[in-house]
């Protein structure tokens, strides 16, 4: 379901996916994913509202994606033995994200 938050980041209420929610000494927190913004935030539980029924129908001019076969690489250095390889990572590097975007624009 989709949901209106605000992110403190744009200043602004924009529509969101809720992909987790954790507790915190003082609320809750919630993980959304911006449908127009393809941008993950963190949102406090006060700032989630409930989507009104015609901007729901709206389609979202983000969508989330994965490159086929593709797994993330890392520069793996050993200074013991003076020595760098690429090898194999759980998360793709933020110098590997930009680079990519760098190409897509």
């Amino acid at each position: 379901q989709v949901y209106v938050v605000f992110s403190e980041e744009l200043q602004c209420w924009c529509r969101a996916l809720v992909e987790s929610v954790w507790r915190q000494a003082d609320g809750c927190q919630l993980r959304c994913f911006l449908v127009d913004y393809a941008k993950y935030c963190s949102v406090a539980s006060e700032n989630i509202r409930v989507l009104a029924g015609v901007f729901a129908k709206i389609p979202y001019r983000a969508k989330k994606c994965r490159l086929h076969c593709t797994k993330p690489l890392t520069l793996h250095i050993d200074y013991c033995e003076n020595t760098a390889k690429i090898g194999p990572a759980k998360r793709w590097d933020t110098a590997a994200v930009q680079h990519f975007r760098k190409l897509v624009e």
